[in-house]
């Protein structure tokens, strides 16, 4: 575990009324909403001793709401936490048998934290992690246009062809995989900015260019830059810094 945390955190109080369950399981840090609707398919969700049906039915706090068997509190003050994940680890959050967890990075505490969005086991840099299931959606929705932004090192440099086709759209299966900015830093290093987190997607951008990915690495969530953050280390976010990564955001 990390020892040189900061102390410093970013903390909103959040009081716990009647709500929707999605937004319950949300405010709870169990997931971003729009995933709640999949764990009730999936029957892990609970209230009151009853597989729950509906991702619209009303909880209060005196209902009891379980998630894998778990009572889920409300949560009475958000937490915020950012990881410079090394390459290894994993983002799933439920695998019982992946040894290498990024999550596991992150510092034990009385709250259940998630990811924003994740990095695939070869991918490195910055992840946001937190209790805050609002966040979580902002940082993750596309509709929020947030950017991440990504130090990509390639066996060979890009051609101008190949940037038109990154900066333009690549279609590839159903989706179409595209960078609203490439910058060439040095040799075979460029600077990408996603406003979207397909699947593997500078990767198979870079496969449909005939280019290897040598390494990758998350730099930036927004305006918010991951700097000197040593790898395998966490830190608390400052409310600026919490304000700073929802900054860009698109107004809704």
């Amino acid at each position: 575990m990390p020892e040189n945390l900061t102390d410093i955190g970013a903390e909103e109080k959040n009081p716990a009324g009647e709500m929707n369950l999605a937004k319950f399981l949300s405010s709870a840090g169990v997931c971003a909403r729009r995933a709640a609707e999949g764990l009730i398919r999936e029957g892990r969700i609970f209230v009151n001793g009853e597989k729950a049906l509906r991702a619209a039915s009303k909880v209060t706090e005196k209902d009891t709401v379980t998630f894998d068997g778990k009572v889920v509190k409300p949560v009475t003050a958000y937490i915020y936490f950012m990881l410079h994940k090394p390459r290894g680890y994993v983002c799933t959050m439920d695998d019982p048998h992946a040894k290498k967890k990024a999550v596991d990075l992150i510092p034990k505490g009385d709250y259940r934290v998630v990811s924003a969005g994740r990095l695939d086991k070869d991918s490195e840099g910055m992840i946001l992690f937190s209790n805050d299931g609002s966040f979580i959606e902002k940082l993750t929705h596309p509709r929020y246009g947030i950017s991440k932004t990504y130090e990509v090192s390639l066996n060979s440099p890009l051609s101008e062809k190949d940037v038109t086709r990154i900066l333009t759209g690549i279609r590839d299966g159903r989706d179409v995989l595209k960078a609203k900015e490439v910058k060439h830093l040095h040799d075979n290093k460029y600077l990408l900015v996603l406003m979207e987190g397909k699947n593997r997607e500078i990767r198979r951008m870079m496969e449909s260019c005939h280019k290897e990915t040598k390494r990758l690495k998350r730099v930036a969530v927004g305006s918010l830059f991951m700097k000197d953050l040593p790898v395998g280390m966490a830190r608390r976010l400052t409310a600026k810094e919490v304000s700073l990564v929802l900054k860009d955001m698109v107004k809704q």
